[in-house]
């Protein structure tokens, strides 16, 4: 399956299993979140790049309910889970799009992504961060919430040892656990150090990780 039929396959039970995907949930959404939106000025515009079923852009709204949200996702059946998640907002609104390929027209404050853009291959990756760039104002915000490779062959066997074991562990059922091998499959990732390079060459002045555990790092990119 590809990556669209993939995650309408999870859409129901995405959120339920996050935390169990991702042992560091609560520092590398919430508390990383809560850091970037102490340090900077209340954005207008919000775009948020395979915004599955929101649970990325839930947490930005907890820092700024008044900001305008457009979540954008390749799979229509995670963001019907987002669109009940925010029923009855008028400041959220969702569009259906292969980001790889193009962005929403309008410029944006900040641009968010959580654990997406490693499915991309090197140059795509390259290619959209400079469309990113593009559409931010001087001094707008990029944060990746991704996964990462260690960058080292030994290092990464370690990590995804790790990961491996925790999710076994974490009392996730079987065909969860299948699902997640089946999806490993689609991921393309680079290590941390490859995508700083990556912003800095499409031309952000300050690329920082704010935020590291093994597998998941959040990097802020600044224009």
């Amino acid at each position: 399956m590809n990556i669209d039929e993939q995650f309408n396959l999870i859409a129901q039970e995405y959120d339920v299993n996050r935390r169990r995907f991702i042992p560091c949930f609560d520092d590398f959404y919430e508390g990383t979140t809560q850091f970037i939106a102490s340090n900077i000025i209340e954005p207008k515009r919000i775009l948020d790049l395979g915004a599955g079923t929101g649970l990325l852009s839930n947490f930005w709204y907890q820092c700024f309910p008044k900001a305008e949200y457009v979540l954008v996702d390749i799979a229509g059946e995670m963001l019907e889970v987002a669109r009940k998640r925010f029923a009855g907002l008028e400041n959220v609104s969702y569009q259906i799009m292969d980001y790889s390929k193009e962005l929403p027209k309008e410029e944006f404050d900040v641009i968010v992504s959580a654990l997406s853009i490693h499915h991309l291959e090197d140059e795509n990756k390259k290619e959209l961060f400079s469309r990113i760039y593009d559409k931010l104002p001087s001094d707008g915000l990029f944060i990746n919430y991704d996964q990462f490779c260690a960058g080292t062959p030994e290092m990464n066997r370690w990590f995804d040892s790790f990961w491996e074991k925790q999710l076994k562990a974490s009392g996730l059922s079987k065909i969860d656990l299948e699902r997640w091998q089946e999806r490993r499959k689609l991921d393309r990732e680079c290590s941390l150090e490859d995508e700083i390079n990556m912003l800095r060459g499409s031309g952000f002045k300050e690329v920082k990780c704010i935020y590291s555990h093994q597998k998941f790092s959040v990097i802020a990119g600044i224009k």
